[in-house]
């Protein structure tokens, strides 16, 4: 067992052990019966005389056939061997390496010589993790394991996703944002400046992987709510990287994190001896976006299919490259659309729980960025599907930013954004106040998108109960820290009504003896999905529609009875069937838009989603 004395973990010698899996009889290795006959997995009889011990070395024929029967799965470890594999973390199973494996790839004696399950290995590193108290010390063992031992990574982080979820995601990995520079290691992922203007294309045949399917880039311009950070965003790329292969079956050797490094505007990191990217101000404008549009068509260029997904970009700047790019290249912005999505699912789900019929909704945001923007957009194509006139379910909607209610009669108006102007309410009296608004709009939902943190008040709860009997409280900033209100101020204020979820996770709340469950809004319900989706079907863009699919796929998982009863969403803990099923919706429906490249059309879509699906260690292939 591992204890800690002084911040530092120990280990001290374990009792008898009484699991099950410890006493267990271990099952030799298929291939091995009784020293001096081992048989290989081929029915080849290996020579006598050099099978005197459990490794049995194997003659030149038997390397032939074995290579011969294995290709494809083992192409890419010709001419590797020894600490070569070992070091490679898409090559490395640790103790996983048969005997055979290890005489063919020059491991024998590099390793102990026991051979160890898959079980074995998951359950030493969980025990490894559980040691530190500490979320940011357990994130920090965990990437490094992960650039050790990659697929030991993905598949603890399968085994244990719901638990390890907030460490390797927010709210964690803000704080390992934030201490990028400090605790960087290890190279991960890829770097593109406006210094390599021109090269990019070449610069990523640098990449190991012949093949990519899944980029998640950023350039660290808004970073959750942490503001601009610059290259320490990387860790934003690569917790989302993570997530696309645990929970949407991405194979982690066809995915890649990328960070812009467009500079930054925040002069206390560019002055720090730690920081990794240029020391200068961050780009804007048309020289912002033309770095961009050379990456991404660079990525078109080498990989045709390969699904870009923007992360964190400044809300203009996030709106220019995807209005810029999504026609040119496969790709999606996850703040706009993909958050869009899992909140739309979730209204969706608390409007069948409060009884209120969809096309009725009224909803205040307070903030009105490119994550509330990206929502607003989503449901106002639900209230049209319900029936609504476009302008009917824009005035649906209220979007507060700092300076109050986005309305025409502003005296800022002129200098608002495109985006915004959109959602102005039209002839109505501005108002910078919260309170009054919910006095005015008697709002079904209250949404908080603005990363200011506890901003929402016994005050505006208690309106809100008075107006609707269940009123519907989202505060979706991130991370924890920065939400709109605390699950357990909402249940307290509102006496158990309301219908809560936040972008971040809340541990349950007890009232009056009764235990509430906060929902979690969490983007990783719907992008693994349509991510997986675009890319299996061979996808030509991927149009707002995919993600209105998504939503109603993911609101239709939670059954009624649970919905009555005030749960939201789903169980992480299911997340990998989520993204099955949320892929499965969405392939169908590239179909029947007809932007699907990838024909004939399958058959049965669940099991052409279900085969394409990455298990981690579950491969056979070294």
């Amino acid at each position: 067992s591992f204890e800690r004395a002084n911040g530092v973990c120990s280990y001290a010698p374990r009792a008898a052990a009484t699991s099950t899996i410890r006493n267990k009889k271990k099952k030799k290795p298929h291939w091995f019966r009784t020293p001096g006959r081992a048989v290989h997995p081929f029915k080849r009889v290996l020579s006598s005389s050099t099978a005197s011990n459990d490794y049995a070395r194997p003659n030149r024929r038997f390397i032939r056939t074995l290579r011969e029967a294995s290709k494809g799965a083992m192409d890419n470890i010709d001419n590797v061997r020894g600490t070569a594999v070992l070091d490679s973390p898409s090559l490395n199973k640790g103790t996983g390496f048969t005997f055979t494996q290890r005489e063919r790839l020059g491991l024998r004696g590099l390793l102990p010589r026991k051979y160890e399950t898959v079980e074995i290995q998951v359950k030493r590193a969980w025990t490894q993790l559980c040691a530190f108290e500490e979320d940011m010390n357990r994130y920090i063992f965990l990437e490094n394991l992960h650039m050790q031992n990659e697929r030991l990574f993905y598949r603890v982080l399968v085994e244990h996703l719901e638990d390890l979820m907030p460490i390797v995601y927010t709210p964690t990995v803000g704080e390992a944002c934030i201490n990028f520079d400090a605790l960087y290691r290890n190279r991960c992922g890829m770097y593109f400046s406006r210094l390599d203007s021109g090269v990019m294309r070449r610069m990523l045949d640098n990449w190991p992987s012949p093949e990519t399917e899944i980029i998640v880039v950023t350039d660290g311009g808004r970073v959750l709510g942490l503001g601009d950070l610059g290259t320490n965003g990387m860790a934003i790329s690569v917790g989302k990287v993570s997530l696309y292969v645990a929970s949407g079956g991405f194979d982690p050797a066809k995915s890649m994190p990328v960070c812009l490094d467009l500079g930054t505007n925040n002069v206390a990191l560019r002055a720090h001896d730690f920081y990794l990217g240029a020391d200068e101000p961050r780009l804007t404008g048309d020289a912002h976006l033309a770095v961009v549009t050379e990456f991404c068509l660079a990525v078109k260029d080498k990989w045709p299919n390969c699904l870009i997904q923007f992360e964190d970009f400044k809300t203009e700047d996030a709106f220019r490259i995807l209005d810029h790019m999504r026609h040119k290249v496969l790709c999606f912005n996850d703040d706009i659309q993909g958050t869009g999505a899992t909140i739309l699912a979730g209204l969706i789900n608390a409007l069948r729980a409060q009884g209120t019929p969809t096309k009725d909704a009224r909803i205040i945001f307070f903030g009105a960025g490119s994550s509330a923007i990206g929502v607003s957009t989503q449901i106002i194509q639900l209230l049209m599907s319900e029936g609504l006139s476009e302008e009917d379910a824009r005035q649906s909607i209220y979007l507060m930013d700092s300076k109050g209610l986005i309305t025409d009669q502003r005296e800022d108006f002129a200098g608002l954004s495109d985006q915004k102007k959109q959602f102005a309410q039209v002839g109505v009296e501005p108002c910078d106040d919260l309170g009054a608004l919910i006095q005015r709009v008697k709002p079904h939902a209250l949404f908080g998108l603005s990363g200011f943190g506890p901003v929402f008040t016994r005050e505006h709860i208690e309106m809100l109960c008075d107006h609707i009997g269940k009123p519907i409280v989202f505060p979706l900033s991130n991370p924890t820290s920065k939400a709109e209100i605390t699950a357990l101020d909402a249940y307290t204020w509102s006496k158990g009504k309301c219908l809560f979820a936040a972008g971040s996770p809340f541990d349950p709340v007890v009232i009056d003896g009764k235990t509430y469950t906060p929902g979690q809004g969490n983007n990783m319900f719907i992008f693994p999905g349509v991510g997986f989706a675009a890319v299996s079907i061979q996808a030509e863009y991927v149009p707002d529609s995919f993600f209105l699919c998504a939503a109603r796929a993911l609101a239709a998982i939670v059954p009624d009875e649970d919905v009555r009863s005030g749960t939201i969403y789903p169980s992480v803990s299911i997340i990998r069937d989520i993204s099955r099923q949320v892929a499965v919706a969405v392939a169908n429906h590239a179909y029947d838009v007809g932007v699907a490249k990838l024909y004939p059309r399958p058959g049965d879509m669940n099991a052409f989603i279900a085969e394409r699906m990455y298990f981690p260690m579950n491969d056979g292939a070294v």
